[in-house]
């Protein structure tokens, strides 16, 4: 009998001991509520959960942690994303959060986009109501002179859970950091940075590529200069908005007679604003345009453009590339 309890009560003492080694490896790091967000990037194939965990102080032991969630998360995955943890989470909290929906979702938002295209792809990214659709292409800051043209395009980690002002103040916020740089670049040649940023938007639309850009430019450029009408398709497209094919629809003959200040093919000058929310090479094709004496161009099927100086050459093009 007395072998036996001598037996029982080491055994009891190891399985403690074992507890304790496991409870202080597999543990809450602290007490401490304060919150951390572990950040998986969307395409790093050499990210480590564990080693970023560690890295952060929220786990014990990377190695423990690295079994124990091999064994009890066994054919769940870590998802691009941000998980709002905290030291006092234990690792199996730890591990249940990350293997579960993430609260910061990745967004990426390409060049030319209209406000309410984004709208659509963040709504649906984060889950969005048609009311809050609503309130994003509502909303404006009291700070930015345009609705249009400031929500700069990039790829964003976005909380799903945050009021719409406030994603809309991170790409606000993105835009103004992003453009700083090209304030006085602007004001040192005497442009406007509004006027810059409708030319921009301009540009976005037409060009088929980058090489297209500085050449579309120096094209504005000259028509600006000569006081002509612009004549450019996508202020049409903008001013038909959304169609049974979606944003920027085909454009017709009858478009050019539509009534808006945006119709540059009624009105000399620039739209009121811009009609797309352009990237930084746009802008840099704004601010470095190509010397030409171009005045038309036109794109052929296979996106190659075509410049001419004169209408009649303009007309030739047309034939040759486009009937």
């Amino acid at each position: 009998m007395k072998h036996l309890i001598s037996f029982v009560l080491a055994f009891v003492i190891s399985l403690g001991a074992i507890s304790v080694a496991i409870w202080h490896m597999l543990g809450p790091v602290s007490k401490s509520t304060d919150g951390l967000v572990l950040i998986v990037p969307q395409l790093d194939s050499d990210f480590d959960v564990p080693s970023e965990l560690k890295r952060l102080e929220l786990i014990r032991n990377e190695t423990a942690f690295r079994w124990f969630m091999s064994f009890f998360a066994a054919g769940k995955s870590v998802v691009p994303g941000g998980y709002r943890l905290h030291p006092s989470m234990t690792s199996w909290a730890i591990v249940t959060k990350i293997t579960d929906t993430p609260q910061f979702v990745w967004v990426s938002i390409r060049e030319g986009l209209r406000k309410e295209q984004i709208g659509e792809i963040v709504g649906t990214h984060l889950g969005w109501t048609p009311e809050q659709e609503r309130e994003w292409n509502d909303f404006k800051s009291d700070s930015d002179e345009y609705r249009e043209g400031v929500y700069f395009p990039d790829t964003y980690l976005l909380p799903t859970d945050e009021p719409v002002p406030l994603v809309a103040k991170r790409f606000l916020d993105n835009f103004n950091t992003k453009f700083a740089s090209y304030v006085d670049k602007f004001a040192a040649k005497n442009i406007k940075w509004t006027t810059a940023l409708k030319i921009a938007s301009l540009i976005e639309r037409e060009a088929g590529g980058l090489s297209d850009m500085p050449v579309i430019s120096g094209i504005i450029w000259n028509r600006l200069d000569k006081d002509m009408r612009l004549e450019i398709d996508a202020t049409l497209q903008y001013i038909k908005g959304n169609s049974e094919i979606g944003w920027w629809p085909r454009v017709v003959p009858a478009d050019k007679y539509l009534e808006s200040p945006y119709n540059t093919y009624r009105n000399k000058g620039l739209p009121p604003g811009p009609i797309s929310n352009p990237g930084l090479a746009t802008i840099d094709a704004v601010l470095n345009p190509v010397e030409t004496d171009c005045i038309f161009y036109l794109h052929a099927p296979d996106r190659q453009m075509y410049c001419s100086v004169t209408y009649e050459e303009h007309l030739e093009n047309i034939k040759t590339y486009l009937q």
